[in-house]
This record gives C-alpha cells, structure tokens and sequence, in this order.
C-alpha cells in the first residue's frame, strides 16, 4: 500500500518544526561525512593521476580531518572511510576508522578483517555500506550494537564516495544511540500525538511512542520511497508521516 498526501492537520505546524529540528541535528552530523567523503575522492584521484592504484598508506592522510571531525562533533563518536573489496593495492578491504573513546582520547580501530578468523571480515552486507553502494544516497542505519567498533548501541550516518564514476567505499560517521535520543527526544515529547523515528528501512532511530521501540521495525509504506518525495507530508492507514527534509528519517505520528 502507497503513501498518500496528508491533509493539512492542527499540529502540523509544530511537527515540521520537530522534523526540521531533527534533520539539523543529524545535518551536522552529515557535514562531516561529506567532508570526508570529499577529502578520500581527492586523494584516490591523486593516486590515480600518478599512474597506480591507491594503497591503504594513502589514507593516512584522512587522519587529521577525522580527529578534528571527533574533537569538534557533538554527537559523532566515530569516523572514517570504508574502502571497497578490491579498491586497494595491497590490502583486500580496509578501514580508515578513528573513535573517540569514554576519557575523550581519539584511537584508530585496528580490526581483524580476515576471513579465515574473523565474522566481521565482510562489512559489504551490513546497511550503513550497502545502501550508499546500491542507491547512491546518503543513509541512516541502525540502530544496532556496533560490534565491530564500540559495542554501544548506535546509528551509523554514511555516504558513497564515487572516483571517476566507479564506487570506492562509503564515507561516515558513527552516533551513539544514547546521545542521539538526548537530542531528540524533547523535541518529540513537544507533539500532540505518540512519535517515533525511522530510517529508509522503517527501523526506528529514535521514538517517545512505548508501542515502537528503539531497533524495531514499524510496519508501513516504503519510506525509502517517501524520503524521496522530499518534505512532502503523508498518511498511511492511522500514522502520518513527516520527512526530516534532507537527511534519510521520516518522523511517523500515530
């Protein structure tokens, strides 16, 4: 079942207002994995214009923007660039991932990505690669227990990154889930009507609704399709939805 225009509603004014204010929260976020989107294109298409596949050396050179990144971002716990199997001379698959830990101190993530001993050694399936890879689109995943990185719950925020029109990796920036609901959650408590968050999947960021639960699924319309119709305001049977214009989370009000 598809998505219909929602008609004008009391409230309405106020629910675009919390849907705005949470696609700033998360906008700035955002501004971070652009920036290190850009920062990897320009280096591999160095590399490329010396003649030689880039080596994973190369993104050494990421590390003092993603500090920065980690010391001035409110809500980004970690950061980095996820190369592509295959992308790199000299390793098979790579990440250029720094995190902030609890006593503030910035450290790299140094994970087993061997396939003969390791479960994490294939991160192409997990939604926060695969949805930049097979849309093109920037994309919230989770949340989820980030095994691989913090073992704290979280959202991870990510971009392709794209090199002479071929896919590279993705660009992106994780949120601890706790951090982000401390963002959020007054400004859900500001609605009429029990709300809750969800990304592309229908999984849910964030919610002040106790019938969705954080990391669970919300049954509905394709809400991938309907972050695409922009800021554009829907229905489905009882809930209405309200895009947070310009980052991939529909604020659904049941």
């Amino acid at each position: 079942m598809g998505v219909s225009p929602g008609l004008a509603a009391p409230g309405t004014e106020t629910e675009l207002w919390v849907a705005a204010r949470v696609g700033g929260a998360l906008e700035a976020v955002f501004e971070a994995v652009a920036a290190t989107r850009a920062d990897t294109a320009a280096l591999l298409s160095r590399a490329i214009a010396e003649g030689r596949r880039p080596v994973g050396a190369d993104l050494a050179a990421l590390r003092p923007a993603l500090h920065r990144h980690l010391t001035e971002g409110e809500l980004v716990s970690g950061a980095g660039f996820v190369a592509a199997p295959g992308l790199l001379a000299d390793v098979p698959a790579w990440l250029e991932w720094w995190q902030r830990g609890a006593d503030g101190g910035i450290r790299p993530l140094l994970p087993d990505l061997d396939p003969g001993r390791s479960a994490y050694s294939d991160y192409t399936h997990w939604d926060w690669f695969a949805l930049p890879r097979d849309t093109g689109r920037r994309a919230v995943a989770g949340p989820y227990v980030d095994y691989l990185c913090s073992a704290e719950y979280s959202l991870t925020l990510s971009e392709p990154v794209h090199v002479q029109g071929e896919f590279a990796g993705v660009a992106a920036a994780d949120v601890y889930l706790r951090h982000f609901e401390a963002a959020v959650l007054p400004l859900l408590r500001h609605l009429a009507r029990p709300a809750h968050l969800v990304n592309a999947r229908g999984r849910v960021a964030a919610s002040a609704d106790p019938a969705h639960l954080a990391g669970s699924l919300t049954r509905g319309p394709d809400f991938a399709e309907l972050l695409l119709g922009g800021a554009r305001i829907g229905a489905h049977q009882d809930m209405r939805l309200v895009p947070c214009r310009g980052v991939p989370l529909v604020l659904v009000l049941t």
